[in-house]
Order: C-alpha cells, then sequence, then structure tokens
C-alpha cells in the first residue's frame, strides 16, 4: 500500500449560482415531499468523469488530459446546453435525480456532453486512472438516502449551459460531502482558467 497522498477527483460540468439556485428552487418542493437529504446547492453539478481516489503526484497528468480535451473541443458545439425536466428515483443508491430531456433517438450520435465525457473517460482510462465506465447519462442528484419516488417524473424545465468543465475534488465531512474546484478548462480553448 502506498502512504503517497492522494484525492478524491472526478470532472464536471460545474454549474453557476444562478443555475444552482434555478434547479434548488424547480425541485425543493419535490424533494421534501420524497423524504432523504437535500444535496447542497453549492454541491449541485453533472458529474462527467469519476475518478476516485488519485495520487497527490498524478494530478499534473490529469491537467495536462483536461487542457488536451479543452483545446479539441470544437468550438462550434458550443455552449454545451442542458434542459434538466425529468425526475428519477435510482432505487439501489437511493437517490433522487433530475435528468436531461432526452431529444434523440436511440442510437444517434452522442450529444456534446456525452461527447465530453466519454472523451474525458477513455483519455484517463488510458493513461493509466479507473474513471468510472458505466454508460454516461446527464443528471444532477439532488437528494440522497430517498424514502419514496416522486409521484410525478416532471419538473419545472431548468435550463443550464456551459463553455467549461472543471476538475472537482470531493471531500467527506462529518456534516456531509464537500465539493472544491480544483481547476477549471475553457472548452474550445488550450488556456485553463484558475477559480
Amino acid at each position: 500500500m502506498s502512504s503517497e497522498p492522494a484525492r478524491r477527483l472526478f470532472f464536471a460540468l460545474w454549474p453557476d449560482k444562478d443555475q444552482r439556485a434555478a434547479l434548488v428552487h424547480a425541485t425543493g418542493r419535490i424533494v421534501r415531499r420524497c423524504g432523504g437529504r437535500p444535496v447542497s446547492g453549492t454541491n449541485l453539478h453533472v458529474t462527467l468523469a469519476f475518478l476516485g481516489s488519485v495520487p497527490a503526484t498524478r494530478i499534473p497528468e490529469l491537467d495536462g488530459i483536461a487542457r488536451r480535451t479543452a483545446a479539441g473541443f470544437p468550438r462550434d458545439a458550443l455552449p454545451l446546453v442542458l434542459n434538466l425536466e425529468g425526475l428519477a428515483h435510482w432505487a439501489k443508491p437511493q437517490v433522487l435525480t433530475v435528468l436531461e430531456r432526452e431529444e434523440e433517438p436511440p442510437g444517434a450520435a452522442p450529444s456534446g456532453v456525452a461527447e465530453l465525457a466519454g472523451t474525458l473517460a477513455t483519455a484517463t482510462a488510458a493513461a493509466g486512472f479507473s474513471p468510472d465506465l458505466k454508460p454516461f447519462r446527464t443528471h444532477v442528484t439532488v437528494a440522497r438516502k430517498v424514502a419514496r419516488a416522486p409521484r410525478s417524473s416532471a419538473v419545472r424545465k431548468v435550463h443550464w449551459s456551459f463553455h467549461a468543465f472543471a476538475l472537482v475534488e470531493s471531500r467527506t465531512l462529518a456534516e456531509g460531502p464537500v465539493y472544491s474546484v480544483v481547476e477549471s478548462y475553457v472548452l474550445g480553448d488550450a488556456e485553463k482558467v484558475r477559480t
């Protein structure tokens, strides 16, 4: 076992304060009715690639992967637009999620978000990291330990758009998980934006 310090990391679409507030407002009543623990508004995000525990010395490699991915992303595919308007209760992990409206038929080319997620998962796996390779589905977890499914799968539509993605650290504290942005990367641009 290595005694090297490690950090729990993932790549994500990281919404701004107004985008988060809109989703909290749209889902607040439903979350209360379903029981469970609401996810803090400051933690709302779309996970693109979950990496788990990463040795701190390998973070520069992730930075390089992120820079190359951002630089190679087509500018004409921007902004990445999400229309969050469906609810799903995932029973096994006991979470309530808000889903993106699926407009494309099955088998269609992946959306820009799915393409970005796939590129990050493939590149990190090829570099020897261990990303979660489950099929990607755009979602935002809004509550955990949910006791019962919502009566309806509809929620007032919330529109999110992005020109960047982030490398995020997850820390578990007594009061729950805390997420913090390590770096942000502008899509279609080789330069990163420090936050």
